[in-house]
């Protein structure tokens, strides 16, 4: 496949949170399209966190987007100049207390490479234990959840669990285990 060139970019908006910018861009086969928008975020990370008893380490926390009681794996922003796997940590420490274990990066995906510019890089950590108490942020309201590995596949399986960025890990983890 041939890149498409990009004629002209300006920046729409630029927040922590959200950077959009509209693109001018043209096709290998000469169209020009005048108006193509890109939203740019920084990488993000997931973690699926297995407790030495074969628990899976899970929150829950509202999503104010789709008005939703929303049950996910821990996930967040890589902070600059951390590594994805230092990020991962990280969070998990912050978002729930576990930490320790054994960790590998188990995939890397994009959620919508048409529009969006980053990479979420998917851990499996095995063996965490809870090491601290929760060291939320100011917006954050999180709730832990220590779920079973039936838990888990019956809840995949009957569309408990909605976000993609963690379903696929998921599936590709039940996969091969």
């Amino acid at each position: 496949m041939k890149r498409w060139k990009t004629l002209k970019s300006e920046y729409l908006i630029r927040r922590p949170w959200l950077t959009a910018r509209r693109d001018a861009v043209q096709l290998p086969n000469g169209e020009v399209n005048d108006e193509f928008y890109v939203l740019e975020y920084p990488d993000w990370i997931n973690v699926i966190a297995i407790t030495g008893e074969g628990h899976f380490v899970f929150v829950r926390q509202y999503r104010y987007a789709l008005d939703l009681d929303s049950i996910e794996l821990c996930a967040g922003v890589i902070e600059q100049g951390e590594t994805p796997e230092e990020g991962a940590r990280r969070e998990l420490l912050e978002e729930t207390g576990f930490g320790g274990g054994e960790w590998k990066e188990i995939m890397t995906i994009g959620q919508n490479p048409s529009t969006c510019s980053n990479w979420t890089h998917c851990f499996l950590a095995t063996g965490v234990e809870k090491l601290q108490e929760q060291h939320l942020d100011r917006t954050e309201d999180i709730d832990v959840m220590l779920l079973t590995r039936d838990e888990v596949l019956e809840m995949m399986r009957s569309g408990q669990l909605k976000q993609a960025l963690m379903l696929a890990p998921l599936w590709q983890y039940f996969a091969n285990t």
